[in-house]
Formats: C-alpha cells, structure tokens, sequence
C-alpha cells in the first residue's frame, strides 16, 4: 500500500480518543504488572503484524505470564496466558466503560489480577473520572482504527532504520499510551539533575541527555500529524540551527523547541522515506552537535559496528 496514506486528524479523532483511553486501560496493567526499566520502557506498546502488543508480562508480581494484544485487522482485544487459554472480545461496539469491566473480566478468566492504581485517564482532559464511569467515549470505526495502525507499523520501520545508525544508548521503538506517540530516543551518558518538583515521570525520562525522534498523530496544539525531534536539556541556539528538508521547522512550545516535520509534507515528496529520515537526521546533528556529543564515534552505518565489515 501507499507509503504514509492520507489521514487527517480530523477524519478519525472520535476513534481516536476512544482508543487512546483502551490503550490507557490496557497500559495501566502493563505498566504495574512489568519490571521497571529505565527511562519506563517497560511500559509502551510494540507493533504486531496485526496491531500491538503489551509483550509477555507476569511472574513478578505473582500472576501467571500473560499478554495482552489488540488486534487493529480483525477489531478485538486478545488476552492470552503461558498455558495456551486465551479470551478476546471485540473492539466496536464499546463506551470505555464497558470496554474496561469487560477487559477485567478476560483477565479474571485467565487467573490475572489485572487490578492497577488511579484507574481513571492519564493527562487527558477528563482524568479525573474513572474509566468504569466513560460512557461518552464509544466512537470506533473498525477502518480508521485499522488505518492507524497501517500508519504507525510505516513509520515504526522508518524509526527502526533510523536507529541503526547511532551504536550509543537507544531506547526500543515504542508506541506511549500516555502521548499517543511512536517513538525512539538517543541518550549521551551525561546525567541531567532534575528537580524533584519536576515529577516521577519526567524525572526518569529525562535522568540522561536525550535527542528524541517520533510521530504523532496530532492534537489540540498541532492539529495534524507530524514528525517531530526535540532535545532535552534544549541546548543554546537549538531553533537557529537549520532543519531538511525546508518545509520543516522549529516549533516553541511550553517546555522548549520541537522540530516539526508535517507528515503532509513528507507525503508530497519525491521520496517520502528518505525525507523523513533527512529529517530526523538534521534534527539530530543540531541537538547532539550543540550538546557537545561525539557524533562520529557515536555512528553505526548500516547497523554494523564490525570494523572488517563496515568496509565492504
């Protein structure tokens, strides 16, 4: 299929807000029924060949291994344990509040206490009401959501072929329940103090210096999808430093500068692929270059670090 279809924000926001709360209800297990990584990368969604995943969890807090997928082909959520059990149910047809008394009950089914604190939305306008009392959000359109998970397998391979190129630390390529985002970051080795007023979250994210790539699919500030990079902490000079493709810019935003990357503009190159990665590219050399980061020790060309094989 085409590279990067057309998928204007507008054309699929009530589904995507449907979704975004399942995949918070879903990640809220993830995230208390996983060991802790670092910088919180045991807690993003994967993609499948059929839509994401939560990979294997359990073990750990005394639930058998279980895992947890939705399946964005054939609409239904998947649960599934180590003894081969499985339960699913289909994605339409349901308010979030009906999404998440039923997704307790697959879990209950397959012996999982998928039980999980502050069981309400996560930085979204209505966190403050639990999920179980959601009747408003019950929009799902089984061709946006398939749509959308076409767009972001595209782009995770694109982020994927991106982050070959660097040999230093590299988070996965992971899709945040929290931001609705697919995406890879960079880290120096430097440590970054953050102030304890900063919060749990921010605090672990950003413990390293970080040049961060991804995309996403828009909201209330940008209102369409875009490709973006940023750099934290935001070195001196960063929105002066020049960006490629030209229709790319930098954004001011509440925290700093994002380089913005219009997925339109990508779609209307010669070479959507290579524009992206252009992009990412550029962003990259201006955060880690100012950062005072060893750029060309920190190469990986084509993935390989064999110094017999990087020559041929």
């Amino acid at each position: 299929m085409e590279l990067f279809p057309n998928f204007p924000l507008q054309t699929w926001a009530d589904t995507k807000e449907t979704i975004h709360r399942f995949e918070q209800i879903v990640g809220k297990v993830r995230m208390h029924h996983s060991p802790r990584r670092n910088h919180w990368w045991n807690v993003p969604f994967h993609l499948t060949g059929t839509g994401i995943t939560t990979r294997p969890m359990g073990i750990v807090d005394g639930n058998p291994v279980f895992t947890v997928d939705f399946d964005f082909v054939r609409h239904r959520l998947v649960a599934s344990n180590l003894a081969g059990e499985e339960v699913s149910f289909p994605l339409q047809g349901h308010s979030v509040g009906s999404f998440y008394l039923r997704f307790q009950s697959a879990l209950d089914s397959l012996g999982v206490d998928g039980s999980i604190d502050h069981a309400s939305p996560f930085d979204l306008p209505d966190a403050d009401r639990p999920f179980v009392d959601d009747h408003e959000h019950t929009v799902y359109v089984p061709e946006h959501a398939n749509r959308y998970w076409q767009v972001l397998s595209q782009v995770n391979l694109v982020l994927e072929e991106f982050a070959a190129g660097f040999s230093g630390k590299t988070s996965p390529v992971h899709h945040f329940w929290h931001t609705f985002d697919i995406a890879v970051t960079r880290f120096s080795p430097h440590p970054v103090a953050q102030p304890r007023e900063a919060g749990e979250v921010v605090r672990e994210a950003y413990s390293r210096e970080v040049v961060s790539f991804g995309f996403w699919f828009g909201d209330d500030n940008v209102p369409e999808p875009c490709f973006y990079a940023y750099a934290v902490p935001e070195p001196a000079g960063l929105a002066e430093r020049p960006l490629t493709p030209s229709s790319a810019e930098w954004s001011a935003g509440g925290h700093g500068h994002l380089a913005l990357l219009r997925y339109a503009d990508a779609r209307r190159a010669s070479d959507p692929r290579a524009t992206v990665l252009d992009f990412f590219e550029s962003a990259y050399v201006a955060g880690a270059g100012l950062a005072g980061w060893d750029i060309d020790g920190l190469s990986c060309p084509g993935g390989i670090t064999d110094p017999h094989e990087a020559g041929r």
